[in-house]
């Protein structure tokens, strides 16, 4: 129910009060049975609410997030579509029901606290994206004007991601390969996440005749973000893939390349490389970040590391790079190296020996002046004087 229901002192009549778009409207119903007089509010509301909305009814939430899957989640990712059908199906809570144009902040705000109940608040900030996500759609299908709610995304503690060191990059990938002896695609799939910082629905999905041998560089025919821009491939992968190369079909399919490993096949088996190795936190994901910290740290600008990962901003490509203070470290003795800092300590005690003499010859030439320093103001007499 969107409308208030009441008697006005002892009138037997009920009357009906809602708001719409910022309008406030309240009338008699003429009718004193409860029943009767709902029926009228109910159909004045729906009458305001078409009018509002230019003649045309306004959906809910819900029926707006299942029109949005219809005609979008056949064009968007499996993990895209995954979530915005989760969240329709189990955390819509009170707004499923509410028509769009009629959520307000407080609304979203209690929606959120119940969320916060089992879940952490990146996941409500997740829930709010999607929440978002169906109401800019309504928005630019012209269905209502503007999102009718403003809620800000909570602050999240940030937390240093792994990134795999380049010290443990052979044991781990021993250990890999130590993993997936029966299923060796498996081990090929993660080292071209590795040495192409493919995701890994793309790394499942790779093809044989998207690699252009003569140039060394690898093109994904299938990207999240429908691109096509060619990736290096380094010379340890081309070894690696060199004694398997096909003309055509999955360079790291199941069964010989006939069948496309399904989403997550690679989790398992990094897991278990992680425990060998006592590292902890490398996944698909952050593999992908440690292929892209890793050409910030050789010196690769961000703009050629945002082409090679298909980042349509580079803002994005920012939030896979992890800070590594010994480079930043080595970068600053490589500075001092190059403006004569770094030479030796000779040259820097050299240098202090002089300004300290210099500062000593000063002072007692201006002792000599009567004057303490460079300024000729006199000193201040001492009390008693």
């Amino acid at each position: 129910m969107n409308f208030h229901l009441f008697r006005a002192g002892k009138a037997k009549n009920y009357h009906y009060r809602f708001q719409i778009a910022g309008a406030r409207v309240q009338r008699s119903t003429r009718e004193s049975s409860k029943a009767k007089a709902n029926v009228v509010a109910q159909r004045a509301y729906d009458e305001a609410l078409t009018l509002t909305n230019g003649g045309k009814v306004v959906p809910t939430l819900a029926a707006m997030a299942q029109e949005w899957l219809e005609v979008n989640g056949p064009i968007s990712s499996a993990a895209h579509q995954r979530s915005v059908e989760t969240t329709a199906r189990l955390h819509f809570y009170d707004l499923g029901d509410l028509p769009l144009n009629q959520i307000t902040t407080s609304h979203v705000e209690l929606a959120r606290n119940q969320h916060l109940l089992d879940h952490k608040p990146a996941s409500a900030n997740h829930w709010l994206r999607v929440l978002k996500l169906i109401a800019n759609w309504a928005v630019k299908r012209e269905i209502i004007r503007s999102i009718p709610w403003q809620v800000r995304m909570l602050k999240v503690q940030k937390r240093p991601r792994s990134i795999l060191p380049i010290a443990a990059v052979a044991e781990w990938f021993a250990a890999v390969d130590q993993v997936t002896r029966v299923d060796p695609s498996v081990a090929t799939a993660i080292r071209l996440m590795f040495g192409l910082g493919l995701r890994e629905s793309e790394a499942a999905g790779a093809r044989w005749e998207w690699l252009d041998w003569q140039r060394a560089t690898y093109t994904p025919g299938v990207t999240k973000g429908r691109e096509a821009e060619p990736v290096p491939v380094p010379a340890w992968l081309v070894e690696q893939l060199v004694p398997h190369r096909q003309v055509e079909g999955l360079i790291a399919g199941k069964r010989g390349g006939a069948q496309q490993h399904p989403p997550g096949f690679a989790r398992k088996a990094m897991k278990s490389a992680n425990l060998a190795c006592k590292i902890k936190g490398i996944t698909p994901h952050r593999l992908r970040g440690t292929f892209a910290t890793m050409l910030s740290e050789q010196g690769v600008p961000i703009q050629t590391i945002q082409a090679v990962m298909r980042h349509k901003s580079p803002m994005t490509t920012m939030a896979y790079l992890e800070k590594n203070r010994e480079t930043a470290a080595q970068a600053q003795n490589d500075i001092a190296e190059k403006i004569g800092f770094g030479r030796g300590e000779k040259v820097a005690s050299a240098t202090s020996q002089t300004r300290m003499d210099t500062h000593v010859d000063d002072y007692h030439q201006s002792s000599v002046d009567g004057n303490s320093g460079a300024d000729s103001t006199p000193n201040d007499p001492t009390p008693g004087e």
